[in-house]
């Protein structure tokens, strides 16, 4: 008799081999002993439930499978660089065991990805893509519902569409060109081109120079642009819709994948309101006056101010998901609109959640004149995006949008700690393969 463990995305079944009854042969159950970790196989089970006083243990799944045959379809190599299970321990694990004495194998993050092929057959990992592919369809399926189209875009640019120097430039074809840092720019060419909604999801690049958990190279963009008739708060309203029912339907219909993901990444469940709350800039700025902390009211939040904003806003709102909205312009790219009421300040917002930002996003610039004195203030070559400045001339409706990064939506949303938990093949300052 031989007991096999075999795993389906995630989840695993104990199989038995036996001579018994009306089993199989000797030859049978030393070819299924001597069958390597890892190997893919078909086996044909009888199905058996079995006492529920003495549950199957180590398995998700409680059934056994009785083989009557078992075919190996792929033989794994003997010694395997990782194994699945050794990568399926959580840090507590780890810990206990060694409170009790008993070293067991961790495998650090750089190992994992050097042999993300296995690490991905994790449980948790399991849950972390179907997560991550579940945000994207919710994405898509919700702008649709919501008559946006979505929309292709370059990723081969003449020049920055950001501005400043995160940009991956190359040679094409005897010209100079970058990797799209976001689609930007042909977002709002589509607008000009009566597409009154519009939304991409796609690779982005940034050049980036920063190591740290919650940067990369490569990331896939969920992006939006769309028309405003009054008011950019349109903007922030179609936010708020959108990334609640994100939540409620990962909540609803993840439930088992968000449950494997805790068991090796405990997290609280994100803490969020129907209605999401939204703050001014200044305000935010207030609250963290009040409680002892000093920021420039007309820059940029640094990353210790707005993870303590985070936990000023839980303590007063219990909400980890807001918006803070009305920036100061000199914090913003050169397309956003500066404030009518007040030029220092912008019709501009980022979005967080546990602290962190996740959305930013804004009324855009839609006159030329204006556009180019902002691409002078911020150092943007006008001539690379002449073709853009152009698109303002033949008349242009007020618009605006934002843009997210998928990984940071689920490791956000899941408190994974780290973006490379949730990009399949992560590029980075250090990283090209696999």
């Amino acid at each position: 008799m031989v007991f096999v463990v075999v795993r389906g995305k995630g989840f695993t079944i104990q199989c038995v081999v036996t001579t018994e009854g009306e089993g199989v042969s000797r030859q049978m159950v030393k070819f299924v002993a001597g069958l390597n970790r890892e190997s893919i196989v078909d086996a044909i089970p009888v199905v058996s439930v079995p006492d529920p006083k003495n549950p199957i243990k180590g398995t998700t799944q409680q059934v056994e499978l009785h083989v009557r045959k078992l075919y190996c379809v792929s033989k794994a190599m003997p010694t395997l660089p990782i194994n699945v299970e050794d990568a399926s321990r959580s840090d507590a694990e780890i810990e206990a065991a060694l409170q009790r004495g008993v070293q067991l194998p961790r495998v650090n993050q750089d190992t994992r990805l050097n042999f993300r092929v296995i690490d991905i057959r994790t449980r948790a990992n399991q849950g972390i893509f179907r997560i991550q592919s579940q945000v994207g369809t919710i994405f898509r399926q919700f702008l649709l519902s919501e008559d946006f189209d979505e929309i292709p875009t370059p990723k081969l640019t003449p020049g920055s569409s950001e501005g400043g120097s995160a940009v991956f430039k190359l040679d094409y074809k005897g010209q100079p060109a970058c990797l799209a840092q976001s689609p930007q720019l042909y977002k709002q060419m589509a607008i000009c081109g009566e597409k009154d909604r519009v939304f991409v999801i796609g690779p982005v690049f940034r050049a980036e120079d920063s190591y740290t958990h919650r940067h990369l190279c490569e990331f896939t963009g969920l992006d939006v642009e769309m028309e405003i008739k009054k008011h950019y708060s349109e903007v922030m309203d179609i936010v708020d819709r959108l990334f609640v029912t994100i939540f409620d339907v990962l909540n609803g219909r993840c439930q088992k994948e968000l449950e494997a993901i805790g068991s090796q990444y405990p997290f609280k469940p994100l803490k969020y309101k129907p209605k999401t709350l939204r703050l001014t800039f200044e305000e935010g700025v207030q609250m963290l006056k009040d409680a002892g902390v000093e920021v420039d009211p007309l820059g940029d939040l640094s990353t210790e101010a707005e993870r303590k904003l985070g936990q000023l806003v839980l303590g007063k709102y219990d909400t980890e998901f807001y918006i803070l909205h009305r920036y100061p312009l000199a914090a913003r790219p050169f397309y956003t609109m500066p404030c009518y009421d007040n030029a220092l300040y912008s019709n501009s917002f980022d979005v967080f959640i546990r602290g962190e930002e996740i959305i930013s996003g804004g009324q855009r610039i839609h006159e030329p004149e204006l556009l180019i004195e902002r691409c002078q203030a911020c150092g943007v070559d006008v001539n690379t995006i002449s073709y853009y400045i152009d698109s303002f001339k033949f008349g242009a409706a007020p618009h605006g949008g934002f843009g997210a990064g998928l990984e940071r939506v689920v490791i956000l949303f899941c408190a994974l700690g780290n973006i490379r938990k949730a990009s399949l093949f992560p590029r980075d300052l250090r990283r090209i393969i696999p």
